[in-house]
């Protein structure tokens, strides 16, 4: 791809397009923020150790970034889209890299949940702006290409940022994993700077600040009640009152949204069946996908014994299964249709789950890598076609609402699949944990985690207990994959439902009413 000279569209210099670089760049930014989802997983044993965080609080310090992402993606890919996604992703990756030097010099569980959270906002505005710079870049010819190398990154960052973190941690503290993140934003910010255009929409219509606040408490809510269940149990007033107010506030987003002039996200959008099936898969896939991450590192560290490098190694067969299928799915798109490679892609996904699943303390690696390798392929070969399918169904001037809705669609699920998976294997892992014999307050610390659970007996030479508590691991993580195995099933089924009369995608499209936004889409579309 050869360098253009274009005008920047806010007024600034005219620059080089070098799209190789422009490419380059983004997926650095993507995967520094990617990446900063699942490192720290590999981490966590030692940061129980020395925070002595409960697996309550260990699950709070990987979701609160996965939540706050989340949460402020929709705002905050439009306010890249009103002032400028380079200014957004240089703004980004500058937060993102000065605190994650802070919280390499913090100590407590608390203060690191925080700049965790703090690190999502930064990442929110981040990641859509590097995959509508992408779109709104390359010709339209070239982008199925870069969407399939954009979405291998996406996919495969958490598993190499797992083991970039093993290799730190065999030298250093938890901390390193800080200090890379700091790296890799330095990087991408100088890259960014001299590489990437301005491009942006100024002079729109006006922010939906209520949409976006609305957002952030419906999930907020949610999402807290789910990690705090197993404290409180699944059953109790706090955890269902929780829950069923996060769900109204999210009703009561839809409801503004839909009388709002210019939402944040237009419900009507998903009426568009190709726009709501990629919506759709992605959620459920990552729910499942970094559940997994999170569930799994654990199990390798602390029921395994592997060490951090160890644990991070063991799943790079996932890795090396989810590149190439990411870029052998356009492709197989391209002969046989969207639906084909995509359902194949999740049913594989379901399968490697249902593998892991049967894990226990016992267990050969070589059960591991048989569901890891089916794990990565059908990640490579569903994601691709799941995120073509959110750009391909909206219209250029619509493309900032596809990248943040793609972007949303993930870390949504990938906030929900650590809370719900996480908090899943918590409640089976305390009840499953047989404590009697120990001190109520011994007892009660070795439910609060694994982790926990395998330091005291050592401190104690309580071997019975460690074994106890790593096979009370072992139930909770079947539970935990069996779930996530369950939602991968219940994409495929969507997917198989809304696409049964489509092919390539654009040949089953819908026209939404009541707009020109709408009227845009499916003139795009047809």
């Amino acid at each position: 791809m050869t360098g253009a000279i274009i005008s920047d569209q806010t007024g600034g210099p005219v620059r080089t397009l070098r799209p190789g670089a422009v490419l380059a760049v983004t997926c650095l930014a993507l995967a520094t923020v990617v990446s900063a989802m699942a490192s720290l997983s590999v981490a966590l044993p030692d940061v129980a150790r020395e925070t002595h965080a409960n697996q309550t609080q260990l699950s709070w310090i990987i979701d609160s970034y996965s939540l706050i992402f989340a949460s402020f993606l929709l705002f905050a890919a439009t306010l890249g889209d009103r002032f400028g996604r380079r200014r957004a992703l240089l703004g980004g990756v500058a937060v993102f890299g000065g605190v994650s030097l802070a919280a390499t010099f913090t100590t407590e569980p608390g203060v690191l949940i925080a700049l965790r959270a703090v690190l999502g906002v930064a990442a929110a505005f981040v990641m859509p702006a590097t995959l509508s710079t992408i779109t709104s870049t390359f010709p339209r010819e070239q982008q199925a290409r870069a969407i399939s190398i954009w979405a291998g990154v996406a996919g495969a960052s958490a598993a190499l940022g797992l083991l970039a973190s093993g290799l730190l941690l065999e030298a250093w503290s938890w901390r390193s994993v800080f200090w890379l993140n700091a790296v890799m934003a330095a990087v991408a910010f100088i890259g960014t700077y001299l590489f990437v255009p301005e491009s942006a929409q100024p002079g729109r219509q006006r922010i939906d600040v209520t949409g976006a606040v609305l957002t952030v408490a419906g999930l907020g809510v949610l999402v807290y009640s789910v990690i705090e269940a197993p404290e409180h149990g699944w059953g109790s007033t706090r955890t269902l009152s929780g829950i069923a107010i996060g769900l109204a506030v999210l009703v009561a987003f839809v409801a503004w949204e839909l009388r709002h002039p210019h939402p944040l996200l237009d419900p009507r959008l998903f009426r568009n069946k190709l726009f709501a099936a990629g919506s759709i898969s992605t959620t459920l896939q990552f729910f499942a996908f970094f559940g997994f991450i999170f569930v799994t590192m654990q199990y390798l560290q602390l029921v395994r014994g592997d060490s951090a490098l160890m644990a991070a190694v063991s799943v790079l067969p996932m890795s090396a299964a989810m590149i190439p299928s990411a870029r052998l799915s356009p492709l197989l798109v391209a002969r046989r249709g969207i639906r084909a490679p995509w359902t194949v892609g999740l049913v594989l996904v379901t399968t490697g789950l249902a593998v892991l699943a049967q894990l226990d303390a016992g267990s050969s690696y070589w059960l591991v890598v048989g569901g890891l390798l089916p794990l990565g392929a059908g990640m490579g070969l569903a994601t691709t076609p799941a995120t073509a399918a959110i750009t391909d169904a909206l219209p250029p001037r619509l493309q900032n609402v596809g990248s943040a809705v793609n972007d949303l669609s993930r870390e949504l699920g990938g906030a929900l699949g650590i809370a719900v998976l996480g908090s899943l294997m918590s409640a089976q892992y305390r009840d499953s944990l047989d404590t009697g014999g120990l001190p109520a307050p011994v007892a009660e610390a070795a439910r609060s985690s694994l982790a926990a659970a395998n330091h005291i007996g050592h401190a104690t030479g309580n071997p019975a207990l460690i074994d106890e508590a790593r096979d009370a691991f072992a139930s909770g993580m079947h539970l935990a994959l069996l779930s996530g195995a369950a939602t991968t099933v219940l994409a495929a089924v969507v997917i198989t439902l809304l696409l049964r009369r489509t092919g390539k995608p654009g040949t089953d499209q819908e026209e939404t009413p009541n707009s020109d936004t709408h009227r845009d889409t499916a003139k795009a579309a047809a």
